[in-house]
């Protein structure tokens, strides 16, 4: 329900904030408002977003948590899908999850409202208990001998062109 009114509610404010400001200002300048906020927001999404990626490459590297920048990177998405929607509601909250701090404030605030029940990472994760489990391998080691022996002619595993079996 909640979702039906927040989209319901921005498309009217969007309107409501134009009618404003375009009787203010006029309608070039409101309209010209409106590509440089795109444009802007355009350029800081790309590199804030770039900048976001290497510290999750930074962190993968490091096999630390990824936990941060995937957030950070999700918002600053977010962001620059509000940047690119007309409208001054969408571009003040586009700007403001532009700000770090608003993003690890946002990030406390739902990580605070989120339960994470079962977390595996590696290898064992695969091999879990359960119903249609896999059981975990005894030994990961598989012998074997490798005889390299030179040929003259074809490899064996392809017949020679134009014989039959």
């Amino acid at each position: 329900m909640w979702l039906f009114a927040i989209f319901v509610a921005v498309p009217i404010l969007e309107i409501a904030l134009f009618i404003q400001v375009g009787g203010w200002l006029g309608l070039w300048p409101t309209l010209l408002i409106v590509v440089l906020t795109a444009a802007l927001g355009t350029f800081l999404v790309r590199r804030q977003g770039l900048a976001e990626i290497q510290r999750l490459q930074a962190s993968f590297d490091r096999l630390s948590d990824p936990t941060r920048p995937l957030a950070h990177g999700a918002m600053i998405l977010a962001s620059g899908l509000l940047l690119l929607t007309p409208g001054f509601f969408t571009d003040a909250i586009g700007f403001s999850l532009l700000v770090p701090q608003v993003r690890d404030a946002l990030m406390r605030y739902i990580a605070a409202r989120v339960k994470v029940q079962r977390f595996e990472m590696g290898r064992q994760a695969e091999y879990r208990s359960g119903p249609g489990a896999h059981p975990a391998p005894q030994d990961d080691i598989i012998e074997g001998e490798v005889i390299d022996t030179p040929r003259d002619g074809p490899s064996g595993w392809a017949r020679p062109e134009g014989r039959n079996r």
